[in-house]
This record gives C-alpha cells, structure tokens and sequence, in this order.
C-alpha cells in the first residue's frame, strides 16, 4: 500500500518508524487532543508500533499510515481504526506542529479516504473527537463528515462523533 498525492507519501509503518512515532506522540498537540501514550523512549515507540499499528494490518487490512514529504520526511500520520463497539471504521490523523495549517492534513486524509472506498470497499467512515479540538473538527467536516452526535469511551470521555 503506498499512495502518493501531489505533495505527499503515505504508506505503511514499519518498525524503522519509532523515532518519528515517538517525536509525534510527544507532540504538543498530540498530548493535549489525542492523550499520553506513555512513549517515553524509542523502546516504547517500536512495542506501540508493534501492538497497535503492524498487528491490524494484517487481521483489518488497514489501520494508521506515515505520512512524508516527497523528500520522505516523515510529518504526520493518517490512516483507520477499527474501534470494537463501532461497526464503521474511524478516521484520524495527528502532524507534527511544525506542518500544521499547510493543507497536508486533508491532502493525506482525502487520499487515503479515496483508497478505503476505490480499494478497501470501505464506505462508511466515521471520525471523532474533544469538542474543543477545533482544527480537527474543521477537518472533519471539510472531508465531507457531518456531526451525528456524541462517542461515549469506555472510560466515560464524550467526543464528538462523524459520520459521512
């Protein structure tokens, strides 16, 4: 699975991919939007990788890609989630701050959304998130997702909850 957009590379992790995991998950907006993941070295990162990202893969046949620069700078992440009391997969993404508000996040999420319907025959997509995640929420709707209420977490956290 690769995909290449006008500015952009998305493919697949690889374990090669921790020290990008672990500079993204300790990101500023990382922590604050999406929560700590306890990634506190590059240790941390390839064991995250292993059990969250390379494993479902193979058992979903998608799940969450890197996405580069042409140059394969590595600055974001998008990509699908299969949530187990969802019956839609779940689109998110997260950039390193540095690339943020440069259109790369709706470039790369469009594209793989393109794929999961062209390729994956995938055509519901679901997102969510904080309600006060504003530049995701914006996002959301300029990928054509339209609010449809509330996402309850196990741990009773309420997001807002996307449907297409």
């Amino acid at each position: 699975m690769n995909i290449e957009t006008e500015r952009l590379l998305i493919r697949k992790y690889t374990l090669k991919d921790a020290p990008f995991i672990y500079e993204l998950m300790n990101s500023e907006g990382w922590l604050k939007y999406i929560g700590d993941r306890d990634i506190k070295n590059i240790e941390d990162a390839e064991a995250y990788l292993l059990k969250n990202y390379l494993s479902i893969y193979e058992t979903q046949g998608f799940g969450p890609y890197l996405v580069s620069l042409k140059d394969e700078t590595a600055i974001g992440s998008t990509g699908f989630y299969k949530r187990p009391n969802l019956d839609d997969p779940d689109i998110g993404f997260a950039f390193l701050p540095e690339f943020a508000n440069k259109g790369y996040a709706f470039e790369a999420a469009s594209a793989v959304m393109k794929f999961a319907s062209e390729v994956l025959g995938i055509q519901k997509i679901v997102g969510f998130t904080l309600p006060n995640n504003e530049p995701s929420i914006k996002l959301l709707k300029k990928l054509n997702l339209s609010e449809v209420g509330i996402y309850t977490y196990e741990d009773g956290e309420e997001l807002l909850l996307f449907s297409n």
